[in-house]
């Protein structure tokens, strides 16, 4: 049984233009080495509006929204760094956008409840998290068939509300955390079947695997620790509760191989964490309900969805301090661009 579905966008539907500087200008640009190069679009998803403000990093204006389906919060960047999915919860369907043009490509319909997507670094696998639904459904990836790219392997029940996951760099094991029966599970992608759960702290969301597929941290929404987990070996064993703020949340690298930033959505802050030490060594200033980060090129400039503020914060890094904000739509959540540092 196939569940997926392709229906195209009316080209009125496909997106609303909000001010006059295109960005196929910018890909046109960027295309011609002997132009200085502009930094690509930055995406990010409204949740509660059913759309993406896109950003042009280089005027730092909102110059077009896309409309895709309801309850987009997450994204991802397909292996071949052609498309960006975003996933609709609640619209049941995945959206492919161009990193670049930011041009709507076409959309997937059947994909029940995509919550929280990933690919396996081995690219043969695509993960989705059914937050409503309780499920983690695994598709394979055939991006060689046009007509159906994605086709479901296996759906495996879980615990409450799956939120977040990592899969370990040799494709074997998706960890998910599970956010209202507070738990970690670790899903076996060879056999299909869940390898182990063990308990959390209060309400756990995003996770961090650590280069070396030893680490694994855990931010708890519902307290003010993030907690690290041995899983060198058989289930996950608590080794540290690293205290941070109230509301830890999401990661993301800062690209050394060493730190990690976390959002504390009820601190209004971002702990810097040094994942050898497992200690906290900075803190930056969150301000608006922090929650997705993405962290530019350079290194130096965080990028994040202040989602009670419906805006995106500019923050340096170095100097620990806001530069600027840019609104949005309603509860932005996931946010992206190809001009980013690396993930680890």
């Amino acid at each position: 049984m196939t569940f997926l579905n392709f229906r195209p966008l009316r080209p009125a539907l496909l997106a609303l233009c909000l001010c006059a500087a295109p960005l196929g200008a910018l890909a046109a640009q960027s295309a011609n080495p002997a132009a200085a190069k502009p930094l690509r679009p930055i995406f990010v998803l409204n949740s509660q509006d059913a759309n993406i403000s896109v950003l042009d990093p280089n005027t730092y204006a909102e110059v077009k929204r896309i409309a895709v389906g309801k309850e987009p919060h997450h994204l991802y960047l397909t292996p071949d760094e052609k498309s960006l999915l975003v996933a609709n919860a609640v619209g049941d369907t995945l959206t492919f956008i161009d990193p670049v043009t930011a041009q709507v490509q076409r959309t997937v319909t059947g994909i029940v409840d995509p919550y929280q997507l990933r690919f396996s670094p081995d690219m043969k696998w695509f993960v989705t998290l059914a937050n409503r639904l309780n499920h983690v459904d695994i598709y394979r990836w055939q991006p060689d068939n046009g007509a159906e790219p994605l086709k479901l392997a296996k759906r495996i029940a879980t615990g409450k509300t799956p939120s977040h996951q990592w899969i370990d760099s040799k494709s074997s094991v998706v960890y998910a955390s599970m956010q209202d029966s507070d738990e970690l599970v670790a899903v076996d992608l060879a056999t299909q079947s869940i390898r182990w759960r063990v308990p959390t702290g209060k309400l756990p969301a995003d996770v961090y695997l650590t280069a070396d597929d030893k680490t694994l941290f855990v931010g708890l929404t519902g307290d003010a620790f993030v907690e690290a987990y041995d899983v060198s070996n058989g289930p996950a064993k608590l080794v540290k509760r690293i205290a941070t703020g109230e509301g830890a949340h999401a990661f993301r690298a800062k690209g050394d191989k060493r730190h990690i930033f976390v959002s504390n959505r009820v601190a209004n802050t971002i702990s810097v964490i040094d994942t050898q030490t497992m200690t906290v060594v900075s803190e930056l200033p969150g301000p608006g309900g922090p929650d997705c980060m993405e962290l530019m090129s350079d290194g130096k400039t965080l990028l994040l969805s202040s989602r009670w503020a419906r805006k995106v914060t500019w923050i340096d890094v170095d100097k620990r301090q806001v530069l600027r904000q840019v609104g949005v739509g309603r509860s932005p959540h996931g946010i992206y661009t190809l001009d980013h540092a690396p993930r680890q």
